[in-house]
C-alpha cells in the first residue's frame, strides 16, 4: 500500500467525526428554530467533498484493486516516456533560423536584437515554429464508467450449458407433540420446485479502418478488448439491478417476490426505516446482510442518527483488522444503477445476495476479429459476445426499501 493511500485512509474517520460534529451543530440550530447559518453549510459541503473524495479510496481498497492501479500507472508511464516522438530534425541542416534558435538557447532572449526576437516565433512554423513541437502524451483521456458491482457480493457459477437448473424447497412440514402412546399421523407439506437461469447473450460490435490499425501510435485491438470488458461489466450490473428477465438477467429490484419494507416518509429515507429494514429479513441473512444503494443515497446516510444520537454510518480503517466503513454494522456497496431518494423509489436493498441472488457465466468474453466481411470497405470487423444469467434464487434473502409512509 502506497504512503499516498495510507494517508488518505487514516484521514478517513478524523474527517467523519468532523463531520458529525458540524451536522450535529446544524440539527442543533434546526431544533431552535433558528436559520441557515451560510458558513455552516458552506463547512458541511467541505466536509463531504472530503469524505466523497476519501471513500472512493475505501471502496477501492476494500475491493482490493489499489495495488493492481498502481502497476497499470506505472506501466502507462514507462510507455509514454518511450514513446514520445523524436523532432525529426537533423543537425546538419541548420539554416540561420535554426541558429537564431541556437543563440536564444545558449544566451537568453536579451541576447537577440528586436529583429531577430520578431522573426524567432513558435507561431510561425517557418521562423521558428517547426523547432519547438508539441510534445505528445500516449494516453488515452478516458471518463470514468460507473459499474454496479454485483458480482462482488452475489453467488456466482459456471456452467457448459445454456442453462442452471437448481431444486428449491418451496414448502415444509410441521412437528407436532403426540402422547406416548398417542396416534401418530403423517405430517404433510413438504414441496420442491425448481429455478432455472438461462445463460443470456450480450455483444458489441465495431468496425475499425485497416489505415488506422497500421498507422495509430495506440494499440487498438488492446483497446476495444478493454472497451468491450467495460461495456459488458457496465451492462451486466445495470441487469443484475434491474433487468426485466426477456433476453437479459432478472434483476434483484425487479423481482416481485423480493419483500419491500417502507422508510417512514414519502421521499427520502429515515434512520428508524434503515433499522427496520435491517429487522425486515431472517437474522440468518441478516447477519451476512450487505446493503446496495447507489453513491447520492450515501450522502444521505453519512447524516442519518438514530433515536439514541448515534450516526448510522460508521467511518473504517482498512488499515485497523482490515475494517471498511458501514452502516448499522453492516458492510455496504455503491451500484449506480440503484435509484436514488424520491417518491415511491427503492434506493436501499438489503440481504444475504449470496444466497439470494445467483449469477451463471456460460461464455467469458470472446472477440472475433472479421478482416473479410468489411473488407470492401477497408474496414476490419471485430465482434465481441458474451452469455451471463442471473435471477433471484432465494427472495426471502434479500429486501428492498421503497420511500413511503
Amino acid at each position: 500500500m502506497s504512503d499516498d493511500i495510507k494517508q488518505l485512509v487514516s484521514e478517513l474517520v478524523p474527517a467523519f467525526e468532523e463531520f458529525k460534529k458540524a451536522n450535529d451543530e446544524r440539527l442543533e440550530r434546526v431544533e431552535k428554530g433558528l436559520s441557515d447559518d451560510a458558513l455552516l453549510n458552506d463547512k458541511i459541503g467541505k466536509i463531504e467533498a472530503d469524505l466523497d473524495r476519501l471513500e472512493d479510496v475505501n471502496q477501492r481498497l476494500s475491493q482490493e484493486k489499489a495495488a493492481q492501479d498502481s502497476v497499470n500507472e506505472k506501466v502507462a508511464s514507462l510507455e509514454t516516456a518511450l514513446a514520445r516522438p523524436a523532432t525529426g530534425y537533423d543537425a546538419k541542416s541548420i539554416d540561420e533560423n535554426v541558429a537564431l534558435f541556437d543563440k536564444y538557447c545558449r544566451k537568453g532572449k536579451e541576447s537577440l536584437d528586436p529583429m531577430e526576437l520578431k522573426a524567432l516565433t513558435v507561431s510561425n512554423d517557418t521562423t521558428g515554429g517547426y523547432l519547438a513541437p508539441p510534445e505528445y502524451v500516449r494516453e488515452l483521456l478516458k471518463s470514468v464508467t460507473e459499474i454496479s458491482p454485483i458480482r462482488s457480493i452475489a453467488r456466482i457459477r459456471t456452467t457448459s450449458q445454456r442453462s442452471v437448473q437448481v431444486p428449491k424447497r418451496t414448502g415444509q412440514f410441521a412437528a407436532s407433540w403426540v402422547a406416548e402412546s398417542g396416534t401418530r399421523s403423517e405430517t404433510s407439506g413438504y414441496t420442491v420446485g425448481l429455478e432455472e437461469i438461462p445463460a443470456h447473450e450480450m455483444y458489441a460490435l465495431v468496425d475499425i479502418s485497416e489505415q488506422d490499425l497500421e498507422d495509430t501510435v495506440f494499440d487498438l485491438e488492446a483497446e476495444m478488448q478493454s472497451e468491450f470488458a467495460e461495456q459488458f461489466a457496465k451492462a451486466e450490473g445495470t441487469a443484475h439491478v434491474s433487468g426485466n428477465g426477456v433476453g437479459q438477467p432478472f434483476g434483484f429490484m425487479s423481482n416481485g417476490d423480493v419483500a419491500q419494507v417502507v422508510s417512514g416518509h414519502a421521499s427520502t429515507i429515515l434512520a428508524d426505516g434503515l433499522i427496520a429494514l435491517v429487522h425486515g429479513i431472517k437474522s440468518e441473512y441478516a447477519k451476512n446482510g450487505t446493503f446496495v444503494f447507489n453513491r447520492t443515497t450515501l450522502s444521505s446516510i453519512r447524516k442519518l442518527k438514530d433515536t439514541a444520537g448515534q450516526y448510522v454510518f460508521q467511518a473504517g480503517m482498512m488499515l485497523t483488522g482490515g475494517v471498511t466503513s458501514s452502516v448499522l454494522g453492516h458492510p455496504y456497496i455503491e451500484a449506480t444503477d440503484m435509484p436514488s431518494e424520491g417518491s415511491d423509489t427503492f434506493p436501499v436493498a438489503f440481504g444475504d445476495f449470496r444466497r439470494g441472488y445467483m449469477i451463471v457465466d456460460r461464455v467469458q468474453m470472446a472477440v472475433l476479429r472479421d478482416p473479410f466481411t468489411q473488407a470492401t470497405s477497408g474496414n476490419v470487423r471485430y465482434i465481441a459476445r458474451r452469455r451471463v444469467g442471473g435471477q433471484v434464487i432465494q427472495a426471502e434473502a434479500i429486501v428492498k426499501q421503497k420511500c413511503s409512509t
